[in-house]
């Protein structure tokens, strides 16, 4: 398996506190893969150690091979990574057609640039406008995203997130907050905007995970206590014991 994430020996300390504390996860070029675990087990923490917004305090994190570990987040964006955040992340007083053409932006070669008038980027406004429709928001095209709903902010979220062309997609918690409806049309878009693409996700909801994941790590205080396919991490003991004896059949079998 080749890997497009790798993460050796991974530890980070906040002080004398060691949050994450060990971990090792390699994730193959075109896997889905899920990281769930109790909260406070470092979820999130450990995303904020792969995207760049932490740096690890030992251990290495690798994207295609390229230590990444310590380097700023837009320098690993441009690396081909690209991440959504548990709290929706876009530029509220701008239409939705305007956020997705802003994210097309940089990987399309345009830099910091005066002369150039927006209107005329013809490649950008073609690229924004396919993801537009990829997402199922063409019908809110001048709508101001601050003015859509929660669903559709997430889903335009999904959208700024894949439109620069990024081949590692993480999202964290993408469903949260849905109604089960919105949910499954959540998990659908993601399924469709990934594919060929890696993807890394953290969610709560397990008939989110077991239904996107073709394996799955659980993370527990900080370490990977097993990383296996969706039915055997359903059947497994210390699984089981982590999510103090809920099912994880159950969509709110994490919380």
């Amino acid at each position: 398996m080749t890997a497009a994430l790798e993460l050796r020996e991974v530890r980070k300390n906040f002080g004398r506190t060691e949050i994450i504390r060990g971990v090792d996860l390699t994730i193959g070029q075109g896997e889905r893969h899920a990281l769930i675990g109790p909260n406070g087990a470092g979820k999130s923490t450990t995303f904020n150690l792969i995207s760049g917004r932490m740096a690890p305090s030992s251990g290495t994190v690798k994207l295609n091979g390229v230590d990444i570990g310590g380097l700023p987040p837009y320098k690993i964006n441009r690396m081909g990574l690209s991440r959504s955040f548990q709290v929706t992340n876009i530029f509220h007083r701008l239409s939705v057609f305007e956020n997705l053409r802003c994210s097309v932006l940089w990987s399309l070669g345009y830099r910091y640039s005066f002369w150039h008038r927006l209107e005329q980027l013809r490649d950008a406004r073609e690229r924004a406008e396919e993801v537009l429709e990829l997402i199922g928001l063409q019908g809110r095209h001048d709508t101001l995203a601050g003015l859509l709903t929660y669903a559709e902010q997430r889903a335009l979220e999904i959208g700024i997130t894949i439109a620069g062309g990024a081949e590692v997609i993480l999202l964290d918690e993408p469903t949260a907050g849905m109604s089960r409806s919105e949910s499954d049309h959540a998990v659908e878009l993601i399924r469709r905007v990934t594919v060929g693409k890696t993807l890394v996700m953290v969610e709560h909801d397990m008939s989110v995970v077991f239904g996107l994941a073709d394996r799955i790590s659980v993370l527990v205080y900080g370490e990977v206590i097993a990383t296996d396919t969706p039915q055997a991490i359903r059947n497994n003991r210390r699984v089981k014991e982590a999510y103090l004896g809920t099912t994880l059949d159950e969509p709110a079998g994490a919380h």
